[in-house]
């Protein structure tokens, strides 16, 4: 019976890593969508892991929670709605390919808000990068208008002030402001935002206008993207035009010039090296044969030929005449006998 409950535990220590370690594969449109109300919009959604047992769709409105819409099975087609959203929302549900598509109907002000596709494997849930959608009047009917300055692309280190401003229309309540950063490798984040704001007039309604900002200190890869300023006032929310924050790497002609003059230093290092190896033989050879120390083989070639010259000596007697002061002495003669040695080197 120990050994059944062991067995159990270590069965639910596996379950539970591969349940943190196995990825479900959500694929989910992210950034931010704009509809305009009336009009239908549909969210995609699907997953690539087997281990897959429940999908599911959540709202989540800004500066709220996550809300449940919807889940089901994964191979049952039967949806189940919350019955806050049975009106106008429905799923798409496809078995074979585990597809979660997720329809609105005659979107409304109310319906902006970040969606998130979760799916359940084992134990654990795992969502979507998540899609931001924003519902708006039509043009024509928009009161309240955001405008953000453009921005000359950074490097990396940089620090950099965002700015935008805001006209509410005016309304009951204070407006909201908030900031969203898109990038198509990254989901939506939502920065939420403080403005501050000052009357246009007296008259009444009066019309304020509000400058937010948003401080990025020592930018990174990571950071780059486009920051839309948001503006929530009378239950709608407006998005400002974006600005684009761009990183640009350092310049590679710096890096170039630095790689070739160490290539060309390394280089001269070697010849040096090698000019200094053969002076130095060539100082040694010559001190060897001004000192004498000349190798074994030299001086036996030289001991033969001293000897060969030895057996090759001529000896000759030369006779001189030396001549007498007088005249009648001439008979008298001496001889006089010198020796000279006579090389011969034979060829």
């Amino acid at each position: 019976m120990m050994q059944v409950c062991i067995f159990l535990a270590l069965l639910s220590k596996i379950c539970q890593v591969l349940a943190v370690s196995k990825t479900s594969g959500v694929i989910q449109e992210s950034g931010i969508r704009t509809e305009e109300v009336g009009q239908t919009v549909t969210l995609t959604c699907s997953c690539q892991s087997d281990a897959v047992t429940f999908l599911a769709w959540y709202q989540q409105s800004l500066g709220g929670k996550p809300h449940l819409i919807s889940s089901r099975m994964k191979h049952s087609t039967d949806v189940d709605i919350n019955p806050a959203y049975k009106d106008r929302y429905e799923v798409f549900a496809q078995n074979e390919k585990c597809i979660n598509d997720l329809i609105i109907t005659d979107l409304r002000l109310s319906d902006s808000a970040t969606y998130y596709c979760g799916v359940l494997v084992f134990n654990a849930i795992e969502f979507g990068q998540g899609v931001f959608l924003h519902v708006r009047t039509s043009p024509s009917n928009i009161q309240s208008a955001v405008h953000q300055p453009a921005l000359q692309p950074l490097r990396l280190g940089d620090s950099v002030n965002l700015s935008c401003t805001a006209y509410p229309k005016p309304c009951a309540g204070n407006p909201s402001f908030y900031w969203f950063r898109h990038d198509e490798s990254q989901p939506a984040i939502v920065y939420p935002g403080e403005g501050q704001c000052m009357s246009l007039s007296n008259k009444k309604p009066q019309r304020k206008s509000c400058t937010l900002n948003l401080a990025i200190k020592s930018v990174n890869i990571s950071d780059a993207g486009t920051y839309y300023c948001a503006l929530a006032s009378c239950g709608e929310i407006v998005l400002g035009n974006g600005t684009r924050v761009g990183i640009v790497a350092p310049a590679k002609a710096p890096f170039l010039l630095v790689y070739c003059l160490s290539a060309a230093l390394g280089v001269s290092i070697i010849v040096l090296l090698s000019l200094a190896l053969i002076a130095y033989k060539m100082k040694k050879e010559t001190c060897s044969v001004c000192k004498g120390t000349v190798p074994h083989l030299a001086a036996s070639a030289t001991s033969d030929i001293v000897n060969q010259d030895a057996d090759s000596l001529h000896y000759a007697a030369l006779s001189l005449k030396k001549k007498n002061e007088r005249p009648h002495q001439e008979h008298d003669m001496e001889s006089v006998c010198v020796y000279s040695r006579v090389k011969s080197r034979k060829v």
